[in-house]
């Protein structure tokens, strides 16, 4: 228990931001937050120093347990990065992020304990949000990437009937090609760009202007987001049948778009039994799932 309430300190690693927070994992709450962007295509000091900057103006007590939720692929069990062809944090890829924090943050970390963030948004989901009271459950970030997460009764799977391999969504195909390219940020950016254009070419636009777009009518951003999403269903449906999900929790930035996203990914699923729901917690989630984590091994 620290000394600031019974918060636990955590941190997140985002596509585009850094969150440390007290958090804790009895009531769902964060008590507090420090969050600052980040490039993901940043150097490894400017990544590793926005995380050390984020943890140091929390000013936890010494010695805590922090719970530190990341996205793959990472070395979740020793605290290397592993980052390599996924367009963001590449330039992270073999250091030690676990001595780094344990070094660097200022009053010292105790232990940094890792999990994958879409784990850490469906531990959340599953204490407190949408997935509270299921037992099966199957979590889905969409941002930058599509992250994913498979739990029964609160505990993660890796494998088993139902679960892709390694449990990440990602690895599967869509139309012969990685699911990323048809359902991520930078995928639906650039669909909407044009057919031959690069993920660069609408990086002035975000997916959220993109949905509004849509819902004002234009039958372009309508039709981009549909593909996008009734994809992410058709992808997921054999999985979810196989692993007998009893809910389907989608959080992340595209969540936002609910309205839009909702209607696609059902007509993906079809006749998939499954309930859909948006994230409850927000992007509290996380960091919630991360305290929790932090407190099962400390």
């Amino acid at each position: 228990m620290t000394t600031q309430g019974r918060g636990r300190p955590v941190l997140e690693l985002g596509g585009t931001h850094v969150t440390a927070a007290l958090a804790d994992p009895g009531t769902a709450t964060v008590l507090r937050r420090v969050r600052q962007p980040v490039r993901a295509r940043g150097t490894a000091e400017h990544v590793l120093g926005a995380l050390v900057r984020c943890a140091g103006e929390l000013d936890a007590p010494a010695g805590q347990v922090w719970g530190v939720a990341v996205p793959g692929p990472f070395d979740h069990e020793k605290g290397i990065a592993r980052f390599a062809g996924v367009g963001k944090f590449d330039d992270l890829y073999g250091i030690d992020v676990r001595a780094v924090l344990l070094d660097a943050v200022w009053p010292h970390p105790g232990e940094a304990v890792f999990l994958n963030d879409a784990h850490a948004f469906l531990l959340g989901e599953w204490r407190a949000g949408a997935a509270r009271g299921r037992h099966r459950c199957v979590g889905i970030t969409l941002g930058t990437g599509v992250g994913s997460a498979f739990m029964v009764a609160g505990r993660v799977r890796h494998e088993g009937p139902g679960v892709p391999p390694q449990g990440r969504v990602d690895l599967v195909e869509a139309g012969g090609r990685p699911l990323e390219e048809s359902v991520s940020r930078r995928a639906i950016l650039a669909r909407y760009a044009g057919a031959d254009a690069s993920p660069d070419v609408a990086l002035n636009l975000d997916v959220s202007e993109v949905a509004d777009r849509a819902r004002a009518g234009e039958r372009r951003a309508r039709r981009v987001l549909d593909e996008a999403f009734t994809t992410l269903g058709a992808v997921l449906a054999p999985h979810l049948r196989d692993f007998e999900a009893d809910v389907l929790v989608v959080g992340g930035a595209m969540a936002a778009s609910w309205d839009l996203l909702r209607p696609a990914l059902r007509a993906g699923l079809r006749d998939t039994p499954v309930t859909l729901r948006p994230a409850g917690l927000g992007e509290d989630a996380a960091l919630v799932g991360a305290a929790a984590h932090a407190a099962a091994v400390s």
